[in-house]
C-alpha cells in the first residue's frame, strides 16, 4: 500500500467522522459560506501578481516537520504582501498536521484567493472548503475516477469554487480533463518514489489544451525555474516547501521574487 493509498483510506474515515459531528445545514449556515469566493484566473492572470500560489504546509509524510514554529496569519499574509497570487493552505491533520482552523484563519485576514489543500473524495469536503472560507479546491486525479471528478467539480462550481485538478502524468491527464475545472496543475513529485523533477510540467505542457490554466507544483526552487515554465504557457507555480523551510516565510517569498 502506498502513502497515497493510506492517506485515502484515513480520510474516508475522516470524513465519516465529520458528517456525524456536523451536519451540511451546519456547514451552510457558517459565517463564510454566502461570500462571493474570489477567482483563481482573474488574479493568476494579473499582471500585478506573480502567479505564485504559495503554501502553507507544517509538514509533509516524506520530509517529516517542516516548519511547525510560524503561525498560518503570519507565514500567510506575508506570502499574500509579497505578491502571491493565490495561498494554498493544508488541511490534512493526520500527514501534514494541518487543520480546517488554519484555513478559517486564513481568510480572516487576507483577500487573496485560498485553496484548501487536502485529498477530495466526498461531496461532503466540498462543502466543508465552503464554509471554511476556500476559494479554491484541489482534486487529485490519482486517487479520482473521472466520474468522480465530474461530480466533486461540478458541486464546486455551483458553489463558485475554483477547480484545480492534479495530475502526475498524461494518462491522468487525458482521462481527467473536465470543463468544470479551472486549472490543471503538473505535480512534478513522483507519488511512487518521491523524487521530484520540473521536466514532468515541461513533457505534459503541451498536451494541457489551451482553455485550462497551467500550474506547475513541486520541484520549484529558483525564479530561472519560472521563467522557463512561463515559456512553455504555465500561469501559476505552487510553492511550498522552499519558502517553509525558512525561518520567516514571508521574507524568504518577497526575497524570491526579487528574481522576477
Amino acid at each position: 500500500m502506498t502513502i497515497l493509498d493510506k492517506i485515502v483510506v484515513r480520510k474516508r474515515e475522516e470524513v465519516a467522522a465529520a458528517k456525524q459531528q456536523t451536519s451540511i445545514a451546519q456547514l451552510e449556515a457558517t459565517e463564510f459560506f454566502n461570500r462571493q469566493p474570489y477567482s483563481l484566473r482573474q488574479f493568476l492572470l494579473d499582471p500585478a501578481r506573480t502567479g505564485i500560489i504559495a503554501e502553507f504546509k507544517r509538514r509533509s509524510p516524506s520530509k517529516g516537520i517542516i516548519n511547525d514554529k510560524v503561525t498560518v496569519e503570519d507565514v500567510t499574509t506575508g506570502y499574500a504582501a509579497a505578491g502571491a497570487s493565490a495561498i494554498s493552505v493544508l488541511t490534512d491533520t493526520g500527514f501534514f498536521m494541518g487543520k480546517a482552523a488554519d484555513l478559517i484563519a486564513a481568510r480572516r485576514v487576507n483577500s487573496v484567493p485560498l485553496l484548501r489543500k487536502d485529498f477530495m473524495i466526498d461531496e461532503y469536503q466540498v462543502l466543508e472548503a465552503k464554509a471554511w472560507g476556500a476559494d479554491i479546491i484541489l482534486l487529485i486525479a490519482a486517487i479520482l475516477t473521472p466520474d468522480e471528478i465530474q461530480t466533486l467539480a461540478s458541486l464546486a462550481k455551483s458553489l463558485g469554487l475554483s477547480v484545480l485538478l492534479e495530475v502526475h502524468n498524461l494518462e491522468e491527464l487525458q482521462r481527467s480533463i473536465n470543463p468544470n475545472v479551472d486549472a490543471i496543475g503538473v505535480n512534478n513529485r513522483n507519488l511512487a518514489d518521491f523524487t521530484v523533477s520540473v521536466e514532468t510540467s515541461f513533457k505534459l505542457a503541451e498536451h494541457i489544451p489551451a482553455e485550462f490554466l497551467k500550474v506547475s507544483e513541486s520541484a520549484i526552487s529558483n525564479t530561472e525555474t519560472i521563467k522557463q515554465l512561463k515559456t512553455a504557457g504555465f500561469n501559476g507555480f505552487l510553492i511550498g516547501e522552499n519558502f517553509m523551510r525558512q525561518e520567516n516565510p514571508g521574507d524568504a517569498m518577497r526575497e524570491f521574487v526579487k528574481g522576477l
